[in-house]
């Protein structure tokens, strides 16, 4: 089944109570037990299921092809549930470029709780093999990498984490399972951010873990899911299953218009580097080509004259909006690293883009007149 019928289609039916076509949202909490004790609807609490988590689940399993899915009510959620399902004294592989989020989370939570962590650039599968030892048990892979879009080789990675008995988990969240297949290249379970491309609209919270194996570590996902309680509510939930069913489409129009821009970008005077996959010149264009059906919505340029200048460009957008995150209608223009804080080693004069699905030639006319100068 084609992905556009697999978004509007999956985790979908017909309600049978009412012919409802919609999804309806079940907002109750608890369910009725039977006399005799059991649950024979399958619901008993809605911290461990719900029947709206359930399609949603239903849903995201299949567009990303795999067996299973658990959701959470923050990419960062779903995160964390994947680390703590190892062991302290357990040793992970993790990208130097990633989500920002997700290296905090590794440095400042889980290494105190004992879990060693080893951050390179995933871009060379030379200091990926040397990082690999014998307590590694997972490598966490981000491609396109947040916020430089670095592209990693999903395959490559899979196989080196693979002949060390470790799992490859993928980030799946820039490129959306419409753009990259990571279960097709080899990854054992699939990351994502909901609030992102998924959900769409900029008006929801979520995160997913997908597995292409429902084995005992999935399980014990599964278990911190229900035990820790990190879990969407229906409404949210019902919010990503209606944003899915565009999804195809919409990430064909972000690729389209954040290759506008990074071209425009490209050939501006004030415009020391972009990086974006989708332009030739960028390191990771060839496996990008190879990997991913297109080059996804999101794209970042260092301004010449250091962060003042990127600042003062930010400060005169009309159509961009100054915000972080990514992934929805709007198009959002951040300065990275004063976000990332302290220790961030995102360049000061970067900008980041999430370009939307406004008219592309309103995008680059609004950047054109912030950076000023000759084009």
């Amino acid at each position: 089944m084609k992905i556009e019928t697999l978004a509007v289609r999956a985790g979908h039916r017909v309600d049978p109570a009412t012919g409802a076509v919609t999804t309806p949202i079940h907002l109750s909490t608890t369910f009725e037990r039977d006399p005799d004790g059991g649950y024979p609807r399958g619901y008993l609490y809605s911290r461990n299921a719900s029947p709206t988590r359930e399609a949603l689940e239903q849903c995201l399993r299949d567009l990303e092809g795999g067996i299973a899915a658990a959701a959470f009510a923050s990419g960062s959620a779903a995160t964390l549930a994947v680390f703590q399902a190892l062991a302290p004294g357990d040793h992970v592989v993790a990208p130097s470029d990633a989500y920002h989020g997700t290296l905090r989370l590794l440095r400042e939570v889980l290494a105190p709780w004992g879990l060693e962590t080893t951050f390179v650039d995933m871009t060379d599968p030379t200091r990926v093999a040397a990082a690999v030892g014998p307590r590694t048990r997972l490598v966490w892979v981000e491609t396109p990498s947040n916020p430089l879009w670095k592209v990693v080789d999903i395959a490559g990675v899979a196989a080196l984490a693979h002949e060390a008995g470790a799992r490859c988990v993928c980030d799946n969240t820039a490129a959306t399972p419409v753009l990259q297949r990571p279960f097709e290249l080899g990854a054992d379970l699939v990351m994502h951010s909901t609030t992102k491309y998924l959900g769409g609209h900029g008006d929801v919270m979520g995160g997913t873990v997908i597995t292409r194996v429902d084995d005992d570590f999935f399980q014990r996902v599964r278990k911190i899911q229900g035990s820790g309680g990190a879990v969407p509510s229906p409404f949210d939930c019902w919010l990503v299953l209606r944003g899915i069913q565009t999804l195809p489409y919409r990430m064909r129009a972000h690729s389209e218009n954040a290759l506008a821009v990074a071209t425009f970008l490209d050939r501006h005077s004030g415009v020391e580097a972009v990086h974006y996959p989708g332009l030739p010149r960028h390191p990771g264009h060839a496996l990008a080509a190879r990997q991913m059906a297109r080059f996804g919505g999101m794209a970042s340029f260092q301004v010449r004259g250091g962060r003042e200048r990127a600042m003062a460009v930010a400060a005169q957008v009309r159509v961009f909006t100054r915000a972080t995150s990514f992934g929805g209608t709007a198009s959002l223009i951040e300065h990275r690293a004063s976000i990332e804080g302290a220790g961030t080693r995102t360049p000061e004069n970067l900008l980041r883009l999430s370009v939307g699905l406004e008219h592309v030639d309103d995008l680059v006319e609004d950047l054109a007149q912030a950076l000023g100068g000759a084009p």
